[in-house]
């Protein structure tokens, strides 16, 4: 394991200073405010010191603080466009509070790559860090979370309370929230890059399914793991 860092001084006062400014930038979406930024931040670090691939802890770290300096609603017609935008802006602040010029293209190539809906290539390790860190507040008890959060803030309702795994429907995420754990949630484990990463998605992915199994115990609907896609 080959990890270059700055001391760990100087990254407790950079995570200090980008913390601040991204609490500034954020709106009302607890999904994707500072607190989320402190945890991605975590999990990327624990993938970062985990990888036999050397990588640079300040970028990955300016990147997992700045991915979400803009952010659109997820029903929003440019919704794909928020990382280009959260990356011109990265830029922009990066440079205005002298972070280290040679790193900043690589925390804006981080932060345009991140995003599932932008579909861009990831082509650094710190990129395929940020985005697997990133891609694993979707899922586990965390994502559970978030996704009936988004969920209620788009007026959807929790579940199809008759056929909940879709059996005998389309699924249809636009209007059940369960839904969206089949139609994207359950099939994050298999896009990540790192192998770090992967091990962590698969424990959080187990979670959902395991979640998926008592809620059809509570709504006394039996529960088909075979139907699940």
């Amino acid at each position: 394991m080959t990890i270059e860092k700055k001391s760990e001084q100087t990254l407790e006062q950079w995570e200090a200073r980008l913390a601040a400014i991204l609490a500034q930038n954020t709106g009302d979406d607890a999904s994707h405010d500072v607190h989320h930024a402190h945890r991605v931040w975590h999990v990327a670090r624990q993938i970062a010191e985990g990888e036999s691939r050397p990588s640079d802890l300040l970028t990955i770290l300016a990147a997992c603080y700045m991915h979400d300096v803009v952010t659109l609603p997820k029903d929003h017609p440019e919704r794909s466009t928020a990382s280009t935008l959260a990356a011109a802006k990265t830029r922009e602040i990066l440079q205005q509070v002298n972070f280290p010029a040679d790193k900043i293209e690589n925390v804006c190539h981080a932060v345009k790559a991140h995003s599932f809906s932008a579909g861009i290539p990831t082509e650094t390790t710190e990129a395929e860090i940020v985005q697997d860190a990133d891609r694993m507040e979707a899922i586990g008890a965390i994502g559970l979370a978030r996704v009936f959060y988004t969920s209620g803030r788009m007026k959807r309702s929790m579940f199809d309370p008759v056929d909940p795994l879709a059996e005998n429907r389309e699924l249809n995420d636009q209007e059940f929230a369960l839904d969206h754990f089949q139609c994207k949630l359950l099939k994050l484990a298999g896009s990540m890059k790192t192998e770090g990463g992967k091990k962590i998605a698969q424990e959080r992915t187990e979670y959902l399914r395991d979640y998926m199994r008592v809620l059809c115990q509570e709504l006394f609907v039996d529960f088909n793991e075979s139907a699940i896609r």
